[in-house]
């Protein structure tokens, strides 16, 4: 393994379900969850605001490109409902990407065009593209829930058929 690690953060809904999924993605180092994208210092689950629920990735991008992981993350949530992932409402469970610097910005906004473009979601994407702000880590209780309880709530899973077509050749 390199020494070179990357950082995203991304929010998909319920933040058990995301990292579940993404942990066992090959170049995926560590997740943890959390909240991020609000206006609470020191959120908690009980007060996190207008924070997203939210998971912190670092990755080996020598295996895992942030091109190939956002693919991976709108694979696994519907990115064309506002505030919402399956029975879950409201801002903490919106779409967004927060990203680390303005190459991970270009890479979001072209990924997200790609996915509009592609139809393989019914409506317009709604994923929220903006800088990366204080992470507050969750409670060790919301750690690799789905690993302890596999029988746990989530709204997430990987749509099998859901490939996304490139109208750009960037894979970074």
């Amino acid at each position: 393994m390199t020494d070179k690690t990357e950082k995203a953060v991304l929010a998909g809904g319920c933040f058990w379900g995301m990292q579940d999924l993404i942990r066992k993605r090959a170049g995926v180092v560590t997740t943890r969850v959390g909240y991020t994208g609000g206006d609470v210092p020191n959120a908690t689950y009980q007060n996190h605001g207008s924070h997203a629920e939210a998971i912190e990735i670092v990755f080996d991008p020598d295996k895992l490109s942030y091109r190939e992981l956002l693919e991976f993350f709108f694979q696994v949530h519907d990115p064309t409902t506002k505030n919402r992932q399956g029975n879950d409402v409201g801002t903490s469970y919106r779409s967004a990407i927060f990203y680390e610097d303005d190459q991970q910005r270009q890479v979001a906004e072209e990924t997200i065009a790609d996915v509009d473009a592609s139809g393989l979601w019914p409506g317009k994407v709604v994923t929220e593209v903006s800088a990366a702000g204080p992470f507050w880590e969750a409670e060790p209780e919301h750690q690799d829930y789905l690993e302890r309880y596999p029988a746990g709530y989530t709204c997430h899973y990987v749509r099998p058929d859901w490939k996304l077509p490139h109208s750009k050749a960037k894979a970074s």
